[in-house]
């Protein structure tokens, strides 16, 4: 099954002279979690964007070629009906704070509030949810007095109770610390195990290589490849997309079987050379 389809896309920002996709084809299958990087600029955010429907409904600008999610015509969609089979995590959590919602438990819910979901099954949701993240201890605070990397996981957290069938989540760690970043990036595996469909823009390439199936390469607007997590990061296009490999990769490129691409992977390698000496 496909996710998403784009052919020939290109888009332009009213605000801009020249187009930040451009000639953009690739089909994603539903079910894996595709890592999407580049250098800034290279079109991260746009294309997270174009994919949950922000772009070009909430954002003016000319859309060119064909753009097809879950089975229909980006454009022929409402914007409410996407929104319920699309959930995003947007990069800036100041703006994906509602505002008006008095306390984390309150926060975290206000979409199944909107759905028009049972009361018991919010809570259950969100205390599900409280517990995955660790954020019990934020359940009763304001949310307008959180700090950025406490609104980025709360900001997590309300997509993760929204349970939709598809996820866009843009740099969810770029304020956060490390442990912080690994509690994320476990329940993004966690999504991906229950059969969600991830696409997950995300500088933290040595993470990207833990739980992507597949890697997106863009570099100022174009795409230089689709493919393999190993394929990507083993292979020669990086270097023509100004992106370094993994440090994993790279430190293990000295082993004589094919790089590492995890901690687990590389560990795991020095073992049996060790074994072998």
């Amino acid at each position: 099954m496909v996710f998403a389809r784009l052919n020939n896309v290109s888009f332009t920002y009213a605000y801009s002279e020249r187009p930040v996709l451009q000639n953009i084809s690739v089909t994603l299958a539903e079910g894996l979690l595709y890592g999407v990087i580049g250098t800034n600029g290279s079109g991260k955010t746009t294309l997270c964007q174009l994919l949950r429907g922000i772009v070009p409904f909430f954002h003016d600008g000319e859309l060119e070629g064909d753009v097809e999610v879950l089975g229909k015509p980006l454009l022929d969609w409402e914007e409410s009906m996407l929104a319920t089979s699309v959930g995003c995590v947007f990069e800036n959590p100041f703006t994906q704070i509602s505002g008006i919602k008095e306390t984390v438990f309150e926060e975290i819910g206000f979409g199944l509030e909107n759905l028009g979901i049972e009361r018991d099954e919010i809570f259950r949701r969100v205390e599900e949810t409280l517990d995955e993240l660790d954020l019990w201890k934020l359940a009763h605070k304001n949310p307008n007095d959180l700090s950025g990397g406490q609104r980025q996981k709360v900001a997590f957290g309300a997509i993760i109770a929204m349970d939709s069938p598809a996820i866009v989540i843009d740099e969810p760690t770029s304020q956060l610390d490390p442990e912080a970043t690994e509690m994320i990036f476990d329940a993004i595996e966690r999504l991906k195990s229950r059969g969600k469909t991830v696409i997950l823009a995300e500088h933290k390439i040595d993470h990207l290589a833990r739980v992507a199936d597949r890697l997106i390469v863009l570099h100022d607007g174009h795409l230089v490849q689709e493919g393999a997590v190993r394929d990507v990061l083993t292979g020669s296009e990086l270097a023509r997309a100004q992106m370094p490999t993994s440090e994993i990769v790279a430190v293990s490129r000295g082993l004589a079987q094919a790089p590492a691409l995890t901690r687990d992977e590389f560990h795991a390698r020095l073992r049996d050379e060790e074994a072998i000496a």
